[in-house]
């Protein structure tokens, strides 16, 4: 196992409610090491994307606040780090592909600009042809028309790989990637893919892969963490994970994907929904869904060791 990069330990995000604090995640842990992709899954609204702008420090203003834990790069936690020091570890030590480019890229300011500031705000010389080069593994055969281009100008496909070569301009040692292949056709989405996993292997840049295509996960991480309801409740390999999920939650994931041919092709979907964190249940948040629930399932089971895999389940066992 290589070292570890970031350390996410005990993390609880909230918001401000007129009656106190609602939190968003309840206390999710989990490490990512360098080299390695860690394939971070769970239906919409469960935490993935708010636990990765904590990791950054991004959490927005009255959209996310620190109640608890910490995420701890190399031996400082990023809460503790002063905000121009922040500034100048993201896009050097650490990036994000967001999931909405639109929102993310400056509309009064042409792509070139954008990309050339990359390195400007970090007193670097501008390293034009990285960003050329950057343009075209992406996906790009007119680099030029793309750099004189403003963000209302391209397509949400196009602006997202903009976002992606922006991402790995400086060459960060943690990537967080938030949905990077959605808006992307299948041949740009595996192209972006074997570039992410090149980065990974070449460079021992460490990707934390925040997606609901588990087709993704299963062919590029090396480890999987599943979320419901804001907590962690399944850490696993991801030869493991796929050939034996164990939490109940994980199996209903594999078993609503589609498939093809067969008298009993099909998705068969988890009964019931999500919870809204204001609802979130005592105990085991997945237990009103959970064929296994039991009296004991109103306790919170702790996310521990059960053979290969880390779960949170008092119904599973240990072996």
């Amino acid at each position: 196992m290589t070292d570890k990069l970031v350390q996410v330990h005990n993390l609880s995000i909230g918001i401000d409610m007129n009656d106190g604090d609602l939190a968003l995640t309840d206390r999710v842990s989990f490490d990512v090491y360098e080299g390695e992709m860690l394939g971070l899954v769970g239906e919409s609204g469960c935490g993935k994307t708010v636990t990765a702008l904590a990791m950054l420090g991004l959490l927005p203003e009255g959209g996310g606040k620190l109640l608890s834990g910490a995420v701890i790069w190399g031996e400082r936690s990023i809460f503790g780090i002063n905000a121009e020091t922040l500034r100048k570890m993201r896009g050097r030590e650490m990036s994000m592909i967001f999931q909405e480019p639109s929102a993310a890229m400056n509309p009064l300011y042409s792509v070139a600009f954008q990309l050339e500031e990359c390195f400007k705000l970090h007193a670097l010389a501008v390293d034009k042809k990285r960003i050329n080069s950057l343009l075209e593994q992406v996906g790009f055969s007119d680099p030029l028309r793309v750099l004189n281009s403003y963000p209302h100008e391209l397509s949400g496909g196009q602006l997202q790989r903009v976002m992606i070569a922006m991402a790995l301009m400086l060459k960060p040692r943690l990537i967080l990637a938030d949905e990077p292949t959605t808006a992307l056709d299948v041949t740009v989405q595996a192209q972006i893919m074997e570039l992410l996993d090149q980065l990974r292997k070449e460079e021992q840049t460490a990707v934390v892969l925040i997606t609901h295509n588990l087709g993704l996960v299963a062919q590029y991480a090396d480890r999987v963490g599943v979320m419901y309801a804001g907590r962690m409740i399944e850490e696993a390999p991801v030869d493991a994970f796929f050939k034996q999920p164990k939490h109940p939650y994980s199996q209903g994931l594999l078993q609503a994907l589609p498939r093809l041919g067969g008298v009993h092709a099909g998705m068969k979907a988890i009964a019931g929904s999500v919870p809204l964190p204001k609802d979130y249940p005592s105990g085991c948040r997945f237990k009103e869904r959970c064929h296994l629930a039991q009296a004991g399932c109103n306790e919170a089971p702790p996310l521990e060791w059960k053979g290969l895999s880390k779960v949170a389940c008092f119904e599973v066992e240990t072996s």
